[in-house]
């Protein structure tokens, strides 16, 4: 998990996150959003909204391992619920680093974003 969180901050920092629930959907709606993350213990309003906001932008969305408050630390945050990685370079690494610690829940959505990466 380390390891993911270490790649969601470098995103950050190369400025290749949406940060929250208003630039999420934002990002989603403009179909600049690769790649959607949910905390782990994000209220399961939150989860409706995003899979609203992957289908209203034609994404895919992962519920993550980590909490609010690890993956706030990731970008710089107190807490963090959601975010979208809006490059698919980093979306496809990160679906990568998901599928490596869980193929049976994970691999389809990096396969998918291999394939999207590929074009």
């Amino acid at each position: 998990m380390d390891k993911l969180l270490n790649l969601i901050g470098l995103a950050q920092k190369a400025g290749r996150l949406a940060v929250g629930e208003e630039p999420t959907g934002a990002a989603a709606r403009a179909r600049d959003a690769r790649l959607i993350l949910v905390a782990a213990d994000a209220a399961e309003n939150s989860v409706r909204r995003v899979r609203h906001f992957a289908d209203a932008g034609q994404c895919l969305w992962c519920r993550i391992g980590a909490d609010k408050d690890a993956l706030g630390r990731a970008v710089g945050r107190s807490s963090c619920a959601m975010l979208a990685v809006t490059d698919i370079g980093f979306a496809e690494a990160v679906a990568k680093k998901l599928a490596e610690s869980d193929e049976a829940h994970y691999g389809e959505a990096a396969k998918r974003l291999t394939i999207k990466a590929a074009r």
